[in-house]
This record gives structure tokens, sequence and C-alpha cells, in this order.
């Protein structure tokens, strides 16, 4: 949206049509009025023939007609449909409906939505854009503000290829990233680039924001009182409802299967809600340190009658893939779960499907992590904050070791209701931050990188009311966290073994990056985003180091600065990412 009314360049759609076609490889839809332009690239999912966007709605005869372009699905979209009698709807795609929701509530439209989305609305009459995402920030959303105007995209590395914002570090934002694995906040590590937040919608008016109102995510509400039998029962109809309507599709679907906890209660909802074979697909690392899940995922996949695919992730994977997925992940995340999720995503497209369910969300509202337990002890019992320290933090690698970095990070703790308990604030901060910044975040680049949608059941607004307002005792119970969770899973797929103790996922990229410390020292530590950041012998010594240490928090640390050398490599220097970790920094090397 121009500031001065005219109308965008040509050019600027087509760049922006180029760095989002993996997003949507099915198709393209433009949208020009007045100071206004869109560009949607499809992923083609519902209603294949007709849906393809933008979507209109007449808006009085002397005027041009509402226009919106949506990324997402939404689930409830046939309830939608019933509810509103009368509306001429034109195709049977899900993401027409909000459109007519806007044209009855106006911005408070999302608040009917029972889904995943990004939403752009154009209403001319009151020349003026809507931009909203879903309550837990499942997909992307990001908005910068220029001279010329307004742009918005679902990735911001359509605002480089189009040379409207030049790349320049947020160093705080940086310094986040390098210290917690994600950037928290509203400000991402470009400057000049902000997320749209979730459960946000924002009213645009000549290239400015005028109006923003928020769609929370969780209730405000203090733990509820149940007894076990009655949660599991109401438990047992949600997962039911919200399962079937995670399955929605016109194309095949899947499931990432790890067979742990969430994914084994999908995977056991998900075969007794389909008549053929759920595909189920799992990864594994041979011959390492870590465990391997695939073992125990077969015998449950087994057992659950799934087509069960067995994927192997590999030492050579690692260094030739690693500059790919940095490329992708224009908002960083250096979560090593990017490396099995991104090869997974490779797999299932070659299998033909276009659709994969994943449960993220599990251990956030059912109270899964270690770290919820230790948040809730007193400090004389071991408890302590949830990431008190940072991976970088005491190690003197950063030119500047001041906590600015925390601020964005530590800002959803200030604004959770005084009723909720000390493990509800807990969990209601990782859903404020880590989970749309990082594991969303990973989610999404990595399936959309290959053109795959993937759907996250355990965020549908039916399981986090129910599941948030639980009480501490039926999510933390004799040591375990997510204890309802478990209890229902025992009871209907007792070879997934819900109450042993489990071992985290992990992956190996300590051990890998150690058995090539050497090489990497010098490498790392005279890349011009480390130099820029980071003091270099203090970077080499850590990287010398790693042949002999087990520390595990130095080994995190290089894992993060690796990723970020990769990461500022490519966006931030413009260097290609064409061959393995090495080559890749080689190229930087040379420009230092």
């Amino acid at each position: 949206m121009t500031k001065d009314g005219s109308l965008p360049a040509d050019w600027i759609i087509d760049d922006f049509a180029k760095a989002l076609e993996h997003r949507g490889p099915d198709g393209v839809g433009r949208y020009l009025l007045n100071d206004l332009a869109f560009v949607q690239t499809r992923l083609a999912i519902i209603d294949l023939n007709a849906g393809d966007q933008p979507f209109f709605i007449e808006n009085g005869s002397d005027q041009p007609p509402l226009a919106l372009i949506a990324n997402g699905e939404i689930y409830n979209y046939l309830e939608l449909k019933q509810q509103l009698k009368g509306a001429a709807f034109k195709t049977q795609s899900d993401c027409e409906v909000p459109l007519f929701l806007y044209h009855s509530l106006g911005i408070e439209f999302a608040q009917n939505l029972r889904g995943m989305y990004s939403i752009a609305i154009h209403d001319p009459a009151k020349n003026r854009l809507i931009l909203s995402r879903d309550p837990f920030g499942i997909k992307p959303l990001y908005y910068g503000i220029t001279e010329d105007g307004f742009v918005f995209s679902s990735e911001f590395q359509a605002f480089q290829r189009a040379k409207i914002l030049n790349p320049k570090i947020n160093t705080e934002a940086r310094d986040c990233l390098l210290n917690i694995q994600f950037c928290a906040g509203a400000e991402t590590i470009m400057e000049g680039v902000y997320r749209v937040l979730p459960g946000e919608t924002l009213v645009v008016e000549k290239g400015e924001i005028t109006e923003r109102i928020h769609l929370g995510a969780l209730p405000p509400v203090a733990p509820a009182v149940i007894k076990t039998q009655d949660a599991l029962k109401k438990l047992d109809a949600i997962l039911t409802d919200c399962i079937d309507v995670h399955q929605r599709s016109d194309v095949p679907y899947g499931m990432f299967f790890s067979g742990g906890i969430d994914s084994s209660v999908i995977l056991a909802m998900m075969a007794r809600l389909n008549p053929e074979p759920v595909q189920a697909y799992t990864i594994g690392f041979s011959g390492t340190g870590v465990h391997d899940e695939r073992d125990h995922a077969r015998t449950v996949a087994k057992t659950a009658g799934s087509d069960h695919h067995e994927i192997e992730f590999s030492e050579h994977d690692f260094w030739h893939m690693l500059p790919a997925i940095t490329t992708l992940m224009d908002d960083p995340a250096a979560d090593y779960a990017v490396l099995p999720t991104y090869k997974l995503a490779a797999e299932v497209k070659k299998a033909g499907l276009k659709v994969v369910l994943s449960g993220e969300g599990g251990d956030e509202l059912f109270g899964g992590y270690g770290r919820y337990r230790r948040a809730i002890r007193h400090p004389w019992l071991g408890g302590r904050p949830m990431r008190q320290f940072g991976a970088l933090e005491g190690l003197g690698l950063l030119r500047n070791e001041t906590p600015q970095w925390r601020t964005a990070y530590d800002a959803p703790a200030n604004d959770l209701p005084q009723s909720y308990t000390r493990l509800q604030k807990a969990q209601a901060h990782d859903c404020a931050d880590w989970l749309p910044n990082d594991l969303l975040n990973k989610l999404d680049r990595c399936l959309m990188a290959h053109g795959v949608e993937g759907r996250v059941p355990f965020l549908d607004p039916m399981v986090a009311d129910f599941a948030f307002g639980l009480p501490d005792g039926l999510k933390i119970k004799d040591g375990r966290g997510k204890w309802l969770l478990r209890k229902w899973l025992d009871q209907n797929l007792p070879e997934a073994k819900a109450f042993s103790k489990k071992r985290g996922f992990s992956v190996p990229v300590v051990e890998w990056i150690s058995a090539k410390a050497l090489t990497l020292a010098p490498l790392v530590a005279n890349q011009p985003g480390i130099v820029e950041a980071c003091q270099p012998d203090v970077v080499h010594t850590l990287f010398a180091s790693m042949g002999t240490s087990t520390d595990k928090k130095r080994g995190q640390a290089a894992w993060h600065l690796l990723y970020y050398a990769l990461w500022h490599n490519h966006h931030i220097c413009g260097f290609a990412s064409d061959g393995d970790v090495f080559d890749s920094l080689n190229l930087g090397k040379g420009d230092s």
C-alpha cells in the first residue's frame, strides 16, 4: 500500500510472486486497485478447481468489491457457512468464509475462526487494509513501513528480493537468537521488519497502522475443578472432533510420528477415524550417541495399523542440508529440529502428500516440559525461571555482554492474568514466544519450502481452552508432565507405553560438529556475522576445544554460532548456499 495513492509497481509484485512461489506452487493470484496490490501463491488443499484467490464480495453498488487473500486453513468453514445463511458463496473454499464474516462483523471477524491463518482484506469503501493472524501464530505474517508505503508478506525475504528494505541486523534480536535460539517479540532480526503478533488484527490506512485489536489464544481464567474420569471423557470428545476437522482436505494427508506422547495421541485418533491406514513418517539417526526412536515408533505404528515410513538422517545430510535450511529460515530459529523436519517434508512431498499433521503444542498446553516443573518449584528445591541463562552467557563470546536481548523475551510475563497459577504462567509465556517464533516458525518454513502444509491439532481452540484450564494436578502428577494426555493414551493405545520414562527428542549436532571442530574453528571465527557479533579468538578457542569437551553448554553455543554464521552469509551478505557447510563458510571467510 503506497502513501501517495499511486499504484504499486508491477516489478515489485513480480518479485513478491517469485519470492513466495515455493509456498504456493499451484497458482498465482493478483489484485491491484488504487494504492494497493495483492499477490498470492496458492497451495491447493480445499476446492482444487475453484479456490483460486483473491476472493471478492460486493460492497454496495457504487463501491468496488471487498477483496481477500489468505494463507492457511479455516477448519470450521462448513459450520460457518451454515451460520451465514443467505451468503452467496462462489466457491467451496474454506478461505472465502472470512471475507463474508468481515462483511458482517468488521474487524472483529476473526473471533469466529477456528484455524490457522494469515489474512489480508482490502476494503476500498473505507480505503483500508486489514491484516489478521491466528491466535497461536501458526501461520507467519510480517510487515514493514517505508518512506513509500506499507508492505506485508508471509516471509520477509520477499522484501529483500523486491529491494524494498535493505538487510540490516537488529543487534538485540540477534543476541536473543544466539542465546535462546529464536528472536522474541514483535521485532525481527531485520531492522524495519516486524511480526504481526499472534492473534493481532491490524488496520492500515494510507500506509500507516491506525488500529490494533488482539484475540487471545488462551482463556484468561484459573484452572477449573474437574474429576479425572470426566476430564478423560471430555478429552476424548475434543480429540475426536479436533482431529476430524484437521483432516478436512481434498488432497492426500499423513502425519509426522516420533513415537512420543503427542504424536502417539494423534496417531491413535487418526487410526480410529480413518478407514485406510494412516501414513506415518518417522526419522532417526543411526550410529550416533542420541536415542533413535524408530524401534519404539515402529512397534506403536504397527499396533495402530498405520503405513509406517522410516527415514534416516545422516551426518552427510547435516553437512549438505544445513546451508539450504538456513536459507529458507529468513526468520531464523537455531532449533536443531529444523534438520529432521526439513528432510521429513521432502520425503512426504516425494510420496505425494500435501498435508501433514504434527504434534506441536502438546507440551505447551498439557504441561510437558521439564522446565515447567523447575519453574513451579521453590528455589530451595532447585526451582528456577525458564531460560534464566542464555546459551552464550558466561563464555566471553559476545562483544556486547549486556542483557538487553532479554527485554523482548521477558515482556509477555508482565501481561499475564494474576489468576493464573505458576504453571499456567510458564505455559502462557511459552505460547507467546517460544511456540510461534521457534516451533511453529520451523514447521512452517520447512514444510512450505516443499509445498506441504503442516497442521497442528493440539493448537485448536477447543483443545487449548480445555487443556490450559485443567487443574495443575492433571498436567503434572507423580513427577510426569502431560499426565492426563498420558492417561488417555494408556487407555487407547497401551503399546505406546505412555507412563514409561521418555527420552527427549534430540539431534546429534554437537557430535557431528565436534568431529570436524578443528576445521570449523578458523572458518566460523572469521565469518562476517560472527566477527561483527563475537570475539573471533574466543570463538576459535570454543570450536578448537570441541573435540575434547563434553560440556553441553559449549556444544550448544557452537551450534548456535555455526547456524548464525551460515544464516548471515546468505541473508545479509548475499552469498549463495548451493554447496555444503564448508563451501558456504569458505565464501564467508573470503569476504572478511
